[in-house]
């Protein structure tokens, strides 16, 4: 076996391995060295070499949004670790474990002139649940700060940054452990909630005859069925769910701004909730978070083992308990009551969407039927990655089988690492993969490209509006110069040069015929990754999306 000689790269390494870290993404660099050396040169890790770092970290959220494990990004000292940034805030946000291993120089060379030097320590301070700050020397103290860096990130889901000065010579080997590190056990608090917390929310359950159930990301096959069943034969009871839920039933409310959109006021005030529950990563619907800041729930109670956050301004109540674990506690204490909250909302969603589906019946081609015809292709028992922006928009609004799993950043809702989180997830998932992806969001990624380990049944599929189409759906939009240059950002770039230098196949399609036609066979050939571009008309989008919510009523 080849370790670095430097004994702190020694403990490093040996920690993350007694820690069960062995998924490595490595930025190519000189200072981070003694680490790629000990990492790549031990068969027990599973090493990435990804060239932008940006990318990097991205590649390594996807990786371990699907594996649920602490995935490592190692990169060199100076601006290199900066670009590590949007992802660590996104992991934060997110609650997805990330382990920053950035490589220093000695603390005598930062500030004096010396190159590719910047202050690195507690560089993520706002965005890091751990910041350890190491010594040159191994010692007993840099075993402990490791260890606990590791540990925060496996146990309270999130990224932690580890600083390691290192001093030249960095290419040094040597054939035998220098170092013998002390691995401690973090101890755990069990998710218990007392019998009286339980038993006294459910006495204010057991009253209330109009209960929302509104659900954010989610992961995949979390929630028992006896859970689903419970709140779906509740008539006290309405679910709405987000596309990044993956939480499905047929009583359940997918497409929430199609429902709520138009309603008047006295109907807002009818569909009031007496009680919410939230469980679940942030909410995408801006009007759903405009009507519960507006028409206040009684008591807002959120589920999560970790945190939770007052997004309506009256939460009263935080489970600290895993979702399926508090409902399977707190269902035996429950009681049905008589109530037509469900029925009322059902009637509505039943309109809503016979509604919706005369509107893209009959509207010329566009984003919102390009979603529509795309989401209904997409290969049963797949991943759908989304990237922000409208693209997530218009995916909430077209309803998505249950058998695919739908992942989207939306810690902090960043156009900057669809691509890559993407790719990450598909290296790490096995299922075939599609990206839905906006231009603007895909050029400003395209670096993600730049990797080795692509699988060749992943799918991009890019709608190319000409520019950041969400702009043209928000308020302020004026066809103007300064409008199109500095918001919209309006271009005419295509994909097809970025495909042709990256291997990936190519195909093109710019009306209803065309991407009909290309779909299935897009889906079906896997011989190499694939890109397929959608040209939508750039002035009618917004304006089909405007009167599709007029025409809801």
């Amino acid at each position: 076996m080849i370790y670095p000689k430097i004994p702190l790269a020694q403990s490093i390494i040996e920690l993350c391995l007694a820690k069960g870290v062995t998924q490595i993404i490595i930025s190519p660099g000189s200072r981070n060295a003694p680490l790629t050396i000990g990492f790549v040169n031990n068969p027990n890790f599973t090493c990435y070499s990804i060239a932008d770092e940006r990318c990097a970290a991205f590649f390594a959220l996807g990786i371990a949004q699907q594996t649920k494990k602490v995935v490592a990004v190692v990169c060199t000292s100076g601006s290199a670790l900066l670009n590590y940034y949007p992802a660590v805030s996104e992991a934060f946000y997110s609650q997805i474990p990330l382990l920053v291993i950035a490589a220093d120089r000695p603390q005598s060379k930062i500030d004096i002139g010396d190159g590719q030097t910047i202050r690195q320590e507690n560089v993520f301070a706002n965005h890091s649940l751990y910041n350890a700050n190491l010594t040159e020397e191994a010692s007993i103290e840099n075993d402990l700060k490791i260890n606990d860096a590791i540990d925060t990130a496996i146990y309270q889901k999130g990224p932690v940054h580890i600083n390691a000065p290192f001093e030249e010579p960095l290419y040094e080997t040597v054939s035998d452990l220098s170092v013998e590190v002390n691995v401690s056990a973090f101890a755990k608090a069990p998710q218990l909630i007392s019998i009286s917390e339980l038993e006294s929310q459910a006495a204010i359950w057991n009253t209330a005859t109009k209960k929302l159930v509104l659900v954010g990301v989610n992961d995949p096959d979390s929630i028992d069925k006896e859970v689903i069943e419970y709140l779906a034969t509740d008539p006290s009871v309405v679910v709405m769910t987000e596309t990044t839920s993956n939480l499905h039933h047929p009583s359940f409310i997918s497409n929430i701004d199609t429902i709520i959109t138009p309603f008047s006021s006295e109907e807002f005030e009818d569909f009031q909730p007496e009680i919410l529950i939230t469980f679940g990563g942030l909410i995408v619907s801006k009007r759903i978070k405009a009507f519960l800041r507006k028409y206040q729930p009684k008591h807002h109670w959120h589920v999560d083992s970790i945190r939770a956050y007052d997004t309506f301004g009256v939460l009263s109540h935080h489970f600290k308990q895993e979702p399926n674990s508090f409902f399977k506690n707190f269902m035996p204490l429950t009681q049905k009551v008589v109530s037509n909250y469900f029925e009322k909302m059902n009637k509505v969603a039943l309109l809503r969407n016979q509604k919706t589906v005369d509107y893209l019946n009959k509207i010329p081609f566009s984003d919102f039927v390009v979603f529509e015809k795309v989401i209904k292709q997409l290969p049963k028992s797949s991943q759908l990655q989304i990237s922000n922006s409208s693209a997530i928009r218009y995916a909430q609004l077209i309803k998505t089988d249950s058998s695919i799993e739908v992942f989207c950043n939306r810690g902090t809702s960043g156009i900057d690492g669809s691509t890559s989180t993407a790719i990450g997830a598909a290296v790490a998932h096995k299922k075939q993969t599609t990206l839905i992806t906006g231009d603007i969001s895909f050029f400003y990624d395209s670096n993600a490209l730049w990797n080795s380990y692509i699988p060749n049944d992943f799918k991009i599929i890019i709608i190319n509006n000409a520019g950041g189409g969400i702009f043209r759906i928000l308020p302020g939009h004026q066809e103007t110069p300064v409008f199109n240059t500095f918001f919209e950002t309006s271009h005419q770039m295509t994909a097809e040069h970025l495909a042709k230098m990256f291997g990936f196949e190519y195909t093109v399609a710019t009306n209803l015929e065309t991407l009909e036609a290309s779909l299935p066979v897009f889906f079906q050939s896997n011989e190499k990754p694939a890109i397929l571009e959608i040209f939508t008309p750039t002035l009618i989008n917004d304006k089909i999306l405007l009167q599709f919510f007029k025409e809801l009523v």
